[in-house]
């Protein structure tokens, strides 16, 4: 890819992707000194995607966690396609995530769970969500 005439900006080698080792969280999202990789990292990340509220912390990018909160209130038939999407959007920022699907919504008065699978090039992580 060229940015600029005359400058590469990628090299032409092939990337190889490098362990993703990080440290394992205990309950709660509280760092263990645990260490983690794969499939669980993945899973790990998808957690604290879909429980970060996006653009609310600054040390996170604007592209990083979901924008769940404002969905309050808001009438099933625009809720559940929207939870989808939103949550489909927040957890493709991820390179390791390829897709999600299986959606299931249910309501229970004013809460509502959802359940679904994401898709990740380690395998399958089934997820689940109470809002």
């Amino acid at each position: 890819m060229r940015m600029t005439p005359g400058i590469e900006t990628e090299s032409a080698l092939p990337r190889e992707r490098l362990p993703e080792i990080t440290f394992q969280l205990a309950e709660h999202g509280n760092p263990t000194r645990d260490k983690t990789d794969g499939i669980d990292a993945a899973r790990q990340a998808i957690w604290l995607t879909l429980h970060t509220e996006r653009y609310l912390h600054e040390i996170y990018s604007f592209e990083y966690g979901t924008e769940l909160a404002g969905l309050v209130g808001k009438g099933d038939s625009f809720l559940f396609p929207e939870i989808k999407r939103r949550v489909t959007e927040a957890l493709l920022v991820d390179d390791r995530v390829t897709g999600t699907s299986n959606f299931q919504f249910a309501r229970a008065r004013t809460r509502v769970s959802v359940s679904f699978t994401v898709h990740t090039i380690f395998g399958d992580v089934e997820q689940s969500l109470d809002m």
